[in-house]
């Protein structure tokens, strides 16, 4: 308990004293701040990104994509086609058929309206009852396009950031004209999506097979019956997955890089705060050489020293996590992006603000460890003597 007691008797002592040390406090809190405010703006990105890629999964939903491939990757023949719609757990319509989706996804060209920058998106052929899987997909002009015409359906957020998707306009897709006839918005999603009906899409592309399929569940407890009628049947070369960890495996590269990047970035920053928070504690603790003297004379012992000097760096370095992790929402938050084509809002959440006060944290301790040792290492004879 003695032990304690001193260590927050000197915290006191040195934090007293931060209104005469302003300059090297305050290198230390600006420091922070920057490298805080960087990791989180940065990590917001992959933030972001997962909640638009969440934006409508439900519980009640699962995926069904060819072994060992990802969702929109498979190749699903129409014989498993039909084998899926006879398995157990799937939600029925009001005409009793299984609302069972099955897509066909290739890549389409768009050019930015602002940039002309060419991007490329999905084109997602899909089967009937669309509209019966995605209860959130909504017409907001338009109609929905005629199986056997090739006709485009284009979400609103494909009309706003690219040129060719007004209502009329006609896209040359593999040597074919396709008119774009209605628009949608679907639950919170931003992202852009296109949609056509499958069989003309896989005509038009000489396809034979399904990129994945999507089914409506009865229940969310029905998904263990329906992944063992799938796993026990060898007529299926399927795995079976719930729609968000479906999503989460296909999007896995693109969430690896933004986080690679994201925690690249911000641990460059935290190498350049921390060597700024070592300069100032050294300076402090050169400035208190008499102070810390008289403090070992009179009994003090040197963890204790070290322990509050550590203390104070971190103590010092809380306000600049606070006020860096404010400053990223502040600027950051609900931001648009679009990086390798795939648009999203920044999203800086509570957990991102604890993580950066965590770092900061980690930061003020290694960056008090050296000066620490520095004082406690300190000959009291010599330093009573210092100017």
């Amino acid at each position: 308990m003695q032990f304690f007691r001193e260590i927050f008797a000197l915290l006191r002592v040195n934090l007293s004293g931060v209104t005469q040390r302003l300059g090297s406090a305050l290198t230390i809190v600006v420091g922070v701040t920057c490298a805080v405010g960087v990791l989180v703006s940065m990590l917001a990105i992959g933030t972001g990104a997962r909640e638009q890629q969440e934006a409508n999964v439900r519980p009640d939903r699962a995926v069904l994509t060819t072994r060992g491939t990802v969702q929109g990757q498979g190749s699903i023949t129409k014989q498993e086609a039909a084998v899926i719609l006879g398995l157990p757990g799937i939600r029925k319509d009001a005409n009793g058929e299984p609302i069972v989706v099955f897509q066909a996804m290739v890549p389409i060209e768009g050019r930015r309206r602002a940039s002309d920058q060419r991007i490329y998106f999905p084109l997602v052929g899909t089967t009937a009852k669309l509209t019966e899987l995605t209860p959130d997909l909504h017409f907001t002009a338009g109609r929905s396009f005629r199986p056997g015409l090739h006709e485009l359906v284009a979400s609103n957020a494909c009309r706003r950031q690219f040129i060719g998707f007004e209502l009329g306009d006609r896209r040359l897709i593999r040597g074919s004209d396709w008119t774009v006839v209605g628009h949608f918005d679907e639950g919170r999603a931003q992202n852009c999506v296109v949609h056509a009906d499958a069989e003309t899409a896989m005509s038009a592309l000489s396809r034979t097979t399904y990129s994945s399929a999507t089914l409506l569940l009865q229940s969310p407890a029905d998904y263990s019956t329906l992944r063992a009628a799938v796993t026990g049947n060898p007529a299926l070369r399927l795995d079976v997955q719930h729609e968000k960890d479906a999503i989460a495996t296909a999007f896995k590269p693109l969430n690896s890089i933004l986080n690679f990047v994201s925690f690249f970035v911000g641990t460059i920053m935290a190498i350049g705060a921390t060597l700024g928070a070592v300069n100032s504690l050294y300076a402090i603790v050169d400035s208190r050489q008499r102070e810390i003297a008289t403090l070992r004379a009179i009994g003090f012992s040197p963890a204790a020293v070290v322990l509050a000097v550590l203390l104070e760096s971190m103590v010092l370095a809380l306000p600049g996590a606070l006020l860096g992790s404010a400053l990223a929402w502040l600027l950051f938050n609900g931001l648009a992006a679009s990086p390798f084509g795939y648009s999203f809002q920044l999203s800086v959440t509570f957990s991102l603000a604890v993580l950066g006060i965590e770092w900061a944290l980690l930061m003020g301790l290694l960056g008090g460890l050296l000066p620490a040792l520095r004082a406690a290492r300190m000959p009291v004879v010599t330093a009573l003597r210092a100017i």
